[in-house]
């Protein structure tokens, strides 16, 4: 197989986080005259309905399928009104790109970073199994890999499992971001997680970091749904003592918000000295105005995040919100992938970015 058998399809919802990566391969490469990126064109009619049309040759090519299903930036006229692309209609596009190929190209995969229905990974009682049937509804139409990050919950493989599924955390990339923005974060730290369903990613960041680890418990309301989940009542904190230590908040994802802040909040209250937030994805389902709040009472001193889903430009001119590029990694494991060379390096990184750590703090 030669460098010129692969192909970047990238829908508009990843359009800047596409390009970077096809800019990072050509530096892996040290190519300058070749392009990656396949031209697309989405078609959007008034009554919501859409389609792909693929503007360039990908036969026999192995594709790479860029999508951000949690871009709520792109818009549409329908029916005479502006409106918002959700999920639903991101995945969707998956499929007409997929459709477009017209069975041409050698190998599909799709690089979802946000797992499409991620949350809805399991079953209680009579309720859908979303992400599964996502899976499982993109194995039948020939995807023979996918890439995500920090999936919800990794299990949701069992769903199709012969299906390639590559979970990356983005962890040793976001501490590196940190030890060359602020390595006094690493000091006297502890580690925190805001429930028990993110304490195995607490977990590894200890590690990383040669820290102890502490977790929260949330106490929730069972007999009420608020937004598709029951309402917390009360955080109880569970660890060693948080007073003067600099203190690490690690999540995959900031929804709404609240849970976290209420936790930076208690924190404080504790006597934690330096409190930095870190997750995957901050999502900002209610707007970022209780995080500009909460930063101007004290509560909390930075939040890192990645590029791996969208954050509004308006909330990445707050000098607290740290936004870590992954593009550099992205390109790094397709080149991998393309030569089909193993992955190991890209889940096994802990030793490297321990040392990087040690010599931080040491210094």
């Amino acid at each position: 197989m030669t460098k010129n058998d692969l192909a970047l399809l990238v829908l508009d919802n990843f359009k800047e986080f596409g390009q970077k990566v096809e800019q990072n391969l050509l530096k892996i490469r040290k190519e300058s005259d070749k392009h990656y990126i396949t031209r697309l064109s989405a078609v959007r009619f008034a009554n919501g309905e859409g389609k792909i049309v693929i503007n360039d040759s990908i036969r026999d090519k192995d594709i790479y399928i860029f999508c951000d299903v949690g871009n709520y930036g792109i818009t549409y006229n329908c029916h005479g009104k502006e409106h918002e692309m959700m999920p639903d209609e991101h995945f969707q596009d998956i499929k007409r790109i997929i459709s477009a190929t017209c069975g041409h190209s050698s190998k599909l995969t799709v690089i979802m970073p946000l797992l499409y229905e991620g949350r809805q990974h399991r079953r209680k009682g009579r309720e859908s199994l979303d992400c599964a049937i996502a899976l499982q509804e993109l194995e039948r139409l020939g995807v023979t890999n996918i890439l995500t990050f920090d999936a919800h919950d990794p299990n949701v493989i069992n769903a199709t499992p012969n299906l390639s599924f590559d979970n990356i955390y983005p962890t040793n990339t976001i501490i590196q971001q940190m030890v060359k923005d602020d390595s006094s974060i690493f000091e006297n730290a502890l580690v925190v997680s805001p429930d028990f369903g993110a304490m195995e990613r607490a977990r590894y960041y200890a590690e990383i970091i040669g820290c102890d680890v502490g977790v929260f418990y949330k106490r929730r309301d069972l007999s009420k749904v608020v937004n598709g989940k029951n309402p917390i009542v009360a955080h109880t904190y569970m660890g060693s003592d948080v007073k003067d230590k600099n203190v690490l908040i690690v999540d995959d994802m900031i929804a709404s918000g609240g849970s976290v802040i209420e936790v930076a909040q208690k924190l404080r209250e504790m006597g934690a000295k330096k409190i930095s937030i870190t997750c995957t994805f901050a999502l900002f389902t209610e707007g970022f105005s209780k995080f500009k709040e909460a930063k101007n009472q004290g509560l909390f001193d930075t939040v890192y995040t990645t590029n791996l889903s969208y954050i509004p430009k308006e909330i990445l001119q707050h000098d607290w919100l740290k936004c870590v590029d992954m593009s550099f990694l992205v390109a790094q494991i397709i080149d991998s992938m393309d030569k089909k060379e193993p992955l190991t390096n890209y889940f096994n990184r802990t030793r490297e970015t321990f040392k990087t750590v040690r010599k931080s703090i040491n210094s």
